[in-house]
């Protein structure tokens, strides 16, 4: 299956492009996002508005969407937005350009800027796809990691019988399919994260919580399910969507009921990655009721939490791997530091107050990660996800899951 995954699908100037539209609607139904970039030849054979109809997403074929308004597309964006770019059809020109380096096209641009997987399909005549350039071409990409789906043999465009027609739509969706199987770096690993804020009631209306809003761990989530890890995310009060392919989402309100979903699952997880804003203190007092303005206690006392991060680390087995978050407002560094060792961590991920468009409220994050033995690694500011991304293959490299 390809639910979630997220698709660039080139298209370049071939006959075999009006076969793009039946690939695309393939992906869809296989459950994969998908966004498509044509060359300006592959306009020439079908239309951007049948590809944009097909994936319900704008269609990109040009640098510049309307040079009137100053509107362009992001080829960095695009790039770093695909699980896997398909270039299906791609021409020879097309093939000869990426070994190049060429970028003499928005195609081309968002291979340069990629960062996920390629794969092409290579679509043209017979004497083209045999010629020696073409499989030069092909032998320096396979070399730089580019997967490449063998043409099919069969009657071509300009009359011959030979190899050059491009694979059939189902069969690369099921090639694809086989391809994010075989990579899954997490499969097998049970995860238990933790996301959000806990709420700690102080009347039947009020409460004591923070402005957390869980997009990072439910970031974190939906890129560990991706490279085949069970997550199971306990989930504070939060707006969000359930992440794609998250086998369990337990629903809190307060830090008891997260410490006791928590420790409940801890002993059977391989990981456990703590990214919830979890309240250190609740009132001692509540009401069922709402206060009234006359009604309300003089002092408001304050009861302390459990620390749910400590008792996970108390408890921690060999196999088993922790993470801690941090967000401090000053001597950050010092004070992640004592958490990773006290709690026995095996990292923490910091996060200061000072830097801007870091932190709550933010779809941006800035971090620096801190391992047992003094390694640190930092990320500059970018989006939630993309960190998400960062740390997940830190993580994996780092400490071997």
């Amino acid at each position: 299956m390809l639910t979630g995954r997220r698709i660039v699908l080139g298209i370049t100037g071939s006959i075999a492009a009006y076969k793009s539209a039946l690939l695309a609607r393939e992906l869809r139904r296989r459950g994969a996002e998908v966004r498509v970039v044509m060359t300006p030849g592959a306009t020439e054979f079908i239309t951007p508005l049948t590809l944009a109809t097909l994936v319900d997403n704008p269609v990109h074929s040009d640098f510049t969407e309307d040079e009137h308004a100053g509107t362009w597309t992001n080829h960095v964006e695009l790039g770093i937005w695909g699980d896997l770019i398909l270039i299906a059809p791609a021409t020879a020109n097309t093939l000869a350009a990426m070994v190049h380096g060429q970028c003499d096209n928005l195609l081309q641009a968002v291979l340069l800027s990629a960062r996920c997987p390629v794969t092409v399909a290579p679509a043209m005549d017979l004497d083209m796809f045999t010629h020696a350039s073409t499989q030069s071409n092909l032998k320096t990409l396979a070399e730089r990691g580019v997967d490449i789906i063998d043409p099919g043999t069969g009657p071509l465009a300009s009359g011959l019988v030979g190899k050059g027609r491009m694979a059939e739509p189902e069969d690369i969706a099921d090639h694809l399919a086989r391809r994010f199987e075989a990579d899954l770096p997490w499969r097998g690993k049970r995860v238990i994260l933790t996301a959000g804020p806990t709420h700690e009631p102080l009347d039947a209306v009020r409460f004591l919580g923070n402005r957390s809003s869980g997009k990072m761990g439910f970031a974190l989530a939906e890129v560990l399910a991706a490279r085949g890890a069970e997550v199971t995310l306990v989930a504070g009060p939060v707006l969000l969507d359930t992440p794609l392919r998250v086998c369990e989402r337990i629903d809190v309100q307060t830090a008891d009921e997260m410490n006791e979903a928590v420790q409940a699952l801890w002993k059977d997880m391989d990981w456990g990655v703590a990214c919830a804003a979890v309240s250190d203190f609740r009132p001692a007092e509540t009401s069922a009721g709402k206060w009234h303005r006359g009604d309300m206690p003089e002092a408001l006392v304050l009861a302390e939490n459990p620390d749910i991060l400590a008792t996970m680390g108390q408890s921690k087995q060999p196999h088993q791997t922790l993470i801690g978050f941090a967000l401090e407002s000053d001597n950050g560094q010092a004070s992640a530091q004592g958490k990773l060792e006290r709690k026995n961590l095996d990292a923490i991920v910091l996060n200061s107050l000072e830097d801007d468009g870091a932190g709550f409220g933010h779809d941006t994050n800035k971090v620096r990660v801190l391992f047992q033995g003094g390694k640190s690694v930092s990320f500059e500011l970018k989006s939630k996800y993309e960190v998400a991304c960062d740390l997940v293959e830190l993580w994996r490299t780092t400490l071997n899951p």
